[in-house]
């Protein structure tokens, strides 16, 4: 697991944190940290909490991995991303993203995959920043927005590359509340629990059928859309 990712499991709560000091850019070996973390809680069988460093959840993926890579570095790590977003909406378990601060474009796509998202209150920015910085938005990005943002806000926050503050998240689909960020870990571990207390196997199963479809729809077009983005 990568050295900035922590792992602690006390009976059916993960908790893994991310902070690597900075950003918390989402780089190739940050996420297969992810996975790593993931695979560890599916063994434990335990609901998963998901938490950023302060002041930052994420601020997306490693734009420097981008441009110096080249056109399949970045098609790959896209891919990676697009791949994680969706093993965390088919986790076996419930997955609550406590979001400690700013959450741009990969970093928002996490939020509208989890099952839960618990804000803080301050000056953070979350949204989709990528047709502000001459990116053309992903399919797989667009299906997570049409699922979970609300049809008030799903041009704004895609075409027109809105971003918000917590509050306003919380109207636009990415939070579902928010909280001061003293009480952020307690509230996102109290509600970790609570969801992972309900019926494991009626809780997945109906979570599936909820979300189905736009999984479905993101793999089978995820290859010829990356292949036309970069």
């Amino acid at each position: 697991m990568a050295e900035t990712i922590s792992y602690d499991c006390s009976g059916d709560l993960a908790i893994v944190a991310i902070d690597d000091g900075k950003a918390n850019a989402l780089s190739p070996d940050l996420m297969r940290g992810i996975h790593g973390a993931l695979d560890r809680a599916e063994k434990d069988g335990a609901g998963v909490l998901l938490i950023g460093r302060p002041k930052r959840f994420s601020a997306g993926f490693d734009l420097g991995v981008m441009t110096k890579g080249g056109p399949d570095a970045a098609r790959a790590m896209v891919r990676d991303g697009a791949e994680l977003a969706v093993r965390i909406a088919r986790h076996p378990a419930p997955v609550v993203i406590g979001c400690t601060g700013h959450a741009l474009a990969m970093g928002a796509v996490l939020l509208l995959s989890a099952d839960l998202r618990i804000g803080v209150r301050g000056d953070f920015k979350l949204g989709f920043n990528e047709v502000a910085i001459q990116m053309t938005t992903p399919v797989f990005l667009m299906e997570f927005a049409r699922e979970r943002l609300s049809k008030r806000h799903l041009q704004r926050a895609t075409v027109q590359a809105e971003i918000y503050a917590p509050e306003a998240a919380v109207d636009a689909g990415f939070l579902d509340r928010v909280v001061e960020p003293e009480e952020l870990l307690e509230t996102a571990k109290a509600e970790t629990q609570r969801l992972a207390s309900l019926p494991r196997a009626a809780f997945v199963a109906t979570r599936a059928k909820a979300r189905s479809g736009v999984l479905e729809r993101i793999e089978t077009t995820l290859t010829g859309d990356l292949a036309g983005t970069f």
